[in-house]
């Protein structure tokens, strides 16, 4: 109960001194999101939050609305415009969720908030990833991010899950700065961000490649 108060402590005094300081760039991306996209500025969308209950999760736009003669919407790498494209690659898509962390929705590390269609999909132990908060970066965001494959993602997470102290969420945020400035990791191969996960056939760690797990076990080390 202590960890979860200190960490919820840092998630609300870390947020909102972010919210405060940034609160220019959040002014002028405003702006220029309107002016080349128009409304909406923010995109909303539910994700699961802990133990998969559903909330409303803020992002910049960074997508058109275009879509085909059907009416059905473009693939995602057609309608990522130049700005959002930039938007991405910064990360600074994210900075609305800086709201979510101080709601309580979210927490600023934790497994990424994916998809409501996921929640059917993940395998039993893929899915201890939402025995915490979600969070604005993560263990597998700075282990790979979307370079690298859903199981080895998940299996990141539960990682996380398993270990997480408030040493190595500090870690990790300063982690993620040093990736932010990269640019690492932004999308997979071909995709703008990453292919549709659509279930695993297995899930056994000893399938999963053990070079990234014993990182991340050793991480302190670097």
């Amino acid at each position: 109960m202590m960890k979860k108060f200190w960490k919820r402590l840092f998630d609300i005094l870390i947020s909102l001194g972010l919210i405060i300081v940034l609160s220019p760039l959040f002014l002028v991306l405003l702006g220029a999101v309107y002016w080349k996209m128009g409304r909406p500025v923010i995109f909303t969308q539910p994700r699961p939050g802990l133990n998969g209950r559903p909330f409303k999760m803020y992002k910049f736009r960074t997508m058109t609305e275009e879509r085909d003669s059907e009416g059905n919407l473009l693939p995602d790498e057609e309608r990522l415009t130049p700005l959002g494209r930039f938007l991405r690659e910064t990360s600074l898509d994210e900075l609305p969720e800086l709201f979510n962390v101080l709601k309580g929705d979210m927490s600023l590390v934790g497994p990424r908030p994916l998809l409501m269609q996921y929640l059917d999909r993940y395998a039993p132990e893929q899915a201890r990833r939402h025995e915490v908060k979600p969070g604005i970066t993560g263990w597998a965001q700075v282990n790979g991010r979307n370079a690298i494959t859903w199981e080895k993602k998940f299996a990141l997470d539960v990682w996380y899950v398993d270990n997480w102290s408030l040493w190595l969420d500090i870690k990790i945020l300063a982690i993620t700065v040093v990736k932010v400035f990269k640019r690492e990791g932004i999308s997979a191969a071909g995709e703008a961000t990453m292919p549709e996960f659509m279930g695993s056939n297995y899930y056994i760690y000893d399938e999963i490649d053990q070079g990234v797990l014993q990182a991340a076990a050793t991480h302190d080390n670097e």
